[in-house]
């Protein structure tokens, strides 16, 4: 069937409706969604989620008193792999330090300090409400690139 002149702008208005607010979400967007409402109830403010950048992504980016917090979230169903914040390795503090970095140097914020936390999240398959850990200053910027102290 085709679409009439005038209907091409609704068809394409309605995906973009359902993309953004009726899809079903990934345990991930779930996860980082409790996560930001985590935070934001510890009376963080958050600048950005989901920034991406040359290495990868910053899931969250938020300001604690006059401290940039990168937070990484890890979201499993159980902790049968072991816990969600063992996944974050020496290979992804590497990369997180490199987009922490790059992110600073692009918003001129090479003089604030700065930290990395990672928030687990253990959300079970029947459960309403996860249970979300919180690690601040979870690890110290790596390689070459100590500039946040």
């Amino acid at each position: 069937m085709r679409l009439l002149l005038w209907q091409r702008p609704l068809k394409r208005g309605w995906r973009r409706f359902w993309w953004l607010y009726l899809r079903p979400r990934t345990l991930g967007e779930r996860g980082e969604r409790a996560a930001v409402q985590y935070l934001k109830r510890r009376g963080y403010t958050i600048i950005a989620c989901g920034n991406r950048g040359l290495f990868g992504e910053l899931d969250i980016i938020a300001v604690d008193r006059r401290t940039v917090v990168f937070v990484e979230v890890k979201t499993r169903r159980s902790h049968e792999t072991g816990h969600p914040a063992d996944a974050v390795d020496d290979k992804k503090q590497r990369r997180l330090t490199r987009l922490g970095l790059a992110y600073l140097k692009r918003h001129g914020l090479l003089e604030h300090s700065a930290r990395f936390d990672i928030i687990a999240v253990t959300w079970p398959e029947n459960a309403k409400k996860p249970v979300i850990e919180h690690f601040e200053n979870a690890f110290e910027p790596q390689e070459k690139w100590n500039l946040f102290m």
